[in-house]
């Protein structure tokens, strides 16, 4: 009822996780395949190590919504090759995100990660808010089209492009045509919305150190952006490149809404952080709730089929 294909592959249902919470660790990695998730997204790499910011660095907070600067920990590339293999005892597509410091290093670890061959497809993220001193990529558009030109001729598997949110249509028809003449199969929209604030009215101080206070939201406050991302992609984008939503999807119908703006699969990022891998559970049977009341049997029936008022 909810299989879906997307770069090549068949999915038992739309759930993923966004590269984030969960799934830096091979312990971690190891219970998202043993979850409900149709697939496993390794942290966004680095060309080294990083520890990331200092803490406290995710804070909670109200309306199911989140706060965060991170700032990429995760165990290095090479780490991750090691891993990759180890993880098809899962039985589940492998992707694997990349977040280099400079055009440079993704072209290595793009280059290497292509050929280990349990890898299943690559996300470039062009959108880490969250590192000092580092702008994101996805807002530059002339550097963009350097990265994916360089980028997409050594990547030998799927290549994806994970995206900060646009507000204007102009930057995303920018966007857009800058994509439509590459090779890439598909994009992610979006990552958190960058350099948001958030105050302690008790303390009279920020939630979070690095920045100065300044960080990523995520959860439902970013929903509507993620939507309108979603949907203005789909709409302006080759039809063969697909889809990713990701941004405050919490329910069934929070899903159901982003397939019908046009979403191919969907990607969980707070939720997971504040519920854990047993949301994919809960997410797959409110799906197929939402669809059954209204007597849908598959997703394409509904699959980008967003009505406008007349």
């Amino acid at each position: 009822m909810i299989k879906t294909r997307f770069a090549g592959i068949n999915f038992e249902n739309p759930f993923f996780n966004a590269s984030g919470p969960h799934c830096t660790t091979k312990e971690e990695l190891d219970i998202l395949g043993q979850s409900k998730a149709a697939a496993v997204m390794t942290k966004s790499c680095t060309l080294e190590p990083r520890e990331g910011n200092p803490s406290p660095r995710y804070v909670d907070i109200t309306n199911n919504s989140s706060i965060n600067s991170m700032g990429l920990p995760n165990l290095g590339y090479k780490e991750y090759m090691k891993l990759i293999p180890e993880l098809t005892v899962h039985n589940k597509p492998i992707f694997s995100s990349v977040s280099g410091m400079k055009i440079e290093d993704n072209i290595q670890m793009i280059s290497e990660l292509s050929d280990v061959k349990e890898l299943d497809a690559i996300e470039l993220n062009l959108s880490c808010p969250n590192v000092v001193g580092k702008p994101q990529v996805g807002y530059d558009f002339q550097q963009s089209v350097e990265v994916i030109q360089e980028v997409q001729k050594i990547c030998k598997k799927p290549l994806g492009l994970k995206l900060p949110p646009y507000f204007d249509f102009v930057h995303f028809e920018t966007m857009a045509k800058i994509i439509n003449q590459s090779r890439v199969n598909f994009v992610t929209c979006i990552n958190s919305l960058g350099n948001g604030l958030v105050i302690d009215i008790a303390k009279e101080q920020v939630v979070i150190k690095p920045k100065g206070g300044f960080g990523g939201m995520g959860g439902k406050l970013v929903k509507p952006f993620g939507l309108s991302n979603v949907r203005k992609f789909r709409e302006l984008l080759k039809p063969e490149i697909q889809v990713i939503g990701c941004g405050g999807i919490f329910s069934g119908i929070d899903a159901f809404e982003y397939i019908l703006a046009g979403a191919d699969m969907i990607q969980v990022g707070t939720i997971l952080k504040q519920e854990g891998p047993t949301a994919f559970q809960r997410l797959t049977d409110e799906l197929k709730i939402v669809m059954q009341a209204k007597g849908y049997n598959s997703l394409d029936e509904f699959r980008n089929k967003l009505k406008e008022i007349e």
